[in-house]
């Protein structure tokens, strides 16, 4: 497979720059990747464990999947310069699940990464494919963010931390207005690294305003393996299941963008296949992720600047970030190092990245025909207010929802997702033919 000749980038998508530039070009993708892991990894650890030796350990397989599937996509999936990191919907679905045993949210995982590899394999996608209309996946891009705000919330007021809930939101909301007013100034490689300098810079001056006092930190060995703690149990819940499928729709819109986005900008030929073969490889390692307990991954939107900023579109830039992250994952001392960010600055970092989220999702509306129609007020508006809603109802009225609905009926993206398809689909085409 060869590149249309671009003569803007220095090296092609099949190019394989000197050994040293390629080296330098892979610890660009590096710094874009490791951020992305440890704020939503660290997230979910939390999560699942109080224990911080179980949370490094959650991060060396997350670390090492995300390997897996970056070296794979490179070599045989849709082979772009497509970085991969865990999904922030995944996340979501954890949360809104964080109830039920962690072997049936896996489980479903795995469950879901069958499914979705199957669609891609047989072409199933061309059936599903006009469901998904602009107007459903923007409130799909839309939920996601909205839906974390209460875990946002709960990371930005850190009660536990040192300080006051009060110092925190103020911390987090300078932090924040730096960000944006950075990300507006800078350009360039400054720009797409901008989190991981936000992230030093952020704990560095939160450690400096809010002095911790001694504690005893876990014996963590400088090179260990993850795979003796590796003990997965089957748990099939139905609900479960349908709950977590509807937030791989969203993963795999994100997917497909992504991949999509890449190879216009790069050129590249035969994207049908390399579409197929990517969402593939995507379905293959999640199935893989639910077997070892952790997140899923996914192709992320990011790559298009990194491209621009260094004007290199070759595949193989990404084979050193790779090797790297193989590297940390065996290296829990390392992680340990990487894991001491604040709450206050996660979730400061989650909620600029989610804002991201926001603007694309309006960008579809805005872009949609007649966007400031009551229709589109009602098909966007009422599954964000139904979502954000189910997403605030305290766990103790959730609780109380029979077990067999639970997974649906108290997850707000789910709420979300059903009633604009619903929408779009039932009620306002009803109207529509109507009118026709």
């Amino acid at each position: 497979m060869t590149l249309l000749n671009v003569p803007s980038y220095r090296y092609g998508l099949e190019d394989r720059p000197p050994r040293w530039q390629n080296l330098i070009y892979g610890l660009q993708w590096l710094a874009i990747t490791v951020p992305l892991i440890i704020i939503l990894g660290k997230i979910v650890a939390r999560i699942h464990f109080t224990d911080p030796m179980a949370q490094i350990t959650y991060l060396q397989k997350l670390f090492f999947i995300t390997a897996v599937m970056l070296l794979i996509q490179v070599y045989w999936g849709h082979r772009l310069p497509l970085v991969t990191g865990p999904a922030a919907i995944l996340l979501v679905g954890i949360i809104t699940n964080a109830g039920s045993p962690m072997d049936a949210i896996y489980s479903s995982m795995m469950v879901c990464g069958f499914l979705l590899t199957i669609f891609s394999a047989t072409g199933w996608f061309t059936y599903l494919k006009n469901l998904f209309t602009p107007r459903v996946v923007a409130v799909i891009l839309l939920l996601i963010a909205f839906t974390l705000i209460p875990t946002i919330m709960n990371l930005v007021i850190a009660p536990e931390a040192e300080g006051s809930p009060l110092q925190h939101l103020l911390f987090s909301l300078l932090l924040l207005l730096v960000v944006v007013a950075l990300s507006q100034r800078l350009s360039g490689l400054w720009k797409s690294t901008l989190i991981i300098w936000a992230m030093l810079g952020g704990s560095l001056t939160y450690y400096l305003l809010f002095p911790q006092g001694p504690s005893e930190s876990a014996q963590v060995p400088f090179l260990a393996s993850f795979f003796r703690d590796v003990t997965f149990h089957v748990s099939l819940e139905p609900a479960l299941i349908v709950s977590m499928l509807l937030c791989y729709v969203a993963l795999v819109i994100n997917d497909l963008g992504s991949i999509q986005s890449v190879g216009k900008m790069v050129l590249a030929d035969r994207m049908p296949v390399r579409i197929s073969r990517g969402v593939k490889v995507t379905g293959l390692v999640n199935l893989l992720s639910g077997f070892l307990g952790i997140i899923g991954p996914v192709n992320f939107s990011l790559s298009p600047g990194v491209i621009a900023s260094t004007s290199c579109a070759s595949r193989f830039t990404l084979v050193p970030a790779g090797v790297f992250l193989f590297v940390i994952a065996f290296s829990p001392k390392l992680i340990q190092y990487l894991g001491n960010i604040p709450p206050v600055v996660i979730g400061t970092l989650l909620l600029y990245i989610m804002c991201s989220q926001v603007a694309t999702g309006l960008r579809i509306v805005f872009e949609s025909t007649d966007p400031l129609s009551m229709d589109n007020g009602y098909i966007v508006g009422l599954p964000m207010m139904l979502a954000t809603v189910v997403s605030f109802l305290p766990p103790a009225v959730t609780a109380s929802f029979p077990a067999l609905v639970r997974p649906i009926l108290g997850n707000g993206f789910v709420i979300g997702v059903l009633a604009v398809i619903i929408l779009e689909h039932i009620i306002f085409r009803t109207e529509d033919l109507e009118r026709g």
